[in-house]
């Protein structure tokens, strides 16, 4: 294995794609080397847990309401939250590439959540999606299709 990748697969097959199911080995920093080659070629990135998401359209791309934990006698009011990724893509530099998603524990994510993730790029042009899948002695990836989510 190299000491110093350059990532320049990795960057052009998520440009292809739109969307990778990534496997990082457990002890971790290879994620980190990645995201910064992104940053180099000009993606902003957002790195979000997979766990306790809820509804990933509308948390994602929806005004959506949440209820604070209820902590006694007092009313249970909503409060709405903006979308993740409208919000990061109004604020993008100027000369942004785009966003890139980065969820860590894609794992728990079910098969219509992870076919949802993979159509994303087609949606927004913008974004492109990277899962984190799980563990592997090597730092791989692949698309990210619903044969992949569903084997």
């Amino acid at each position: 294995m190299p000491l110093l990748t350059t990532g320049k697969s990795f960057c052009q097959d998520l440009e292809k794609h739109g969307a990778l199911g990534v496997y990082a080995p457990l002890e971790g920093g290879y994620e980190g080397r990645y995201q910064r080659r992104l940053r180099t070629k000009g993606y902003q990135s957002v790195c979000l847990l997979a766990r306790g998401l809820g509804d990933l359209s509308s948390y994602l791309t929806a005004v959506h309401g949440v209820r604070p934990a209820h902590l006694g006698k007092k009313d249970i009011r909503v409060q709405y939250v903006l979308p993740v990724i409208q919000t990061h893509l109004d604020t993008l530099p100027k000369g942004s590439c785009g966003l890139v998603l980065w969820l860590v524990d894609g794992h728990v994510l079910t098969g219509e959540e992870l076919t949802y993730l993979a159509s994303l790029p087609q949606l927004i042009p913008e974004v492109k999606v990277v899962v984190e899948l799980g563990g592997e002695r090597y730092f791989r990836w692949t698309k990210l299709t619903p044969e992949l989510v569903y084997a």
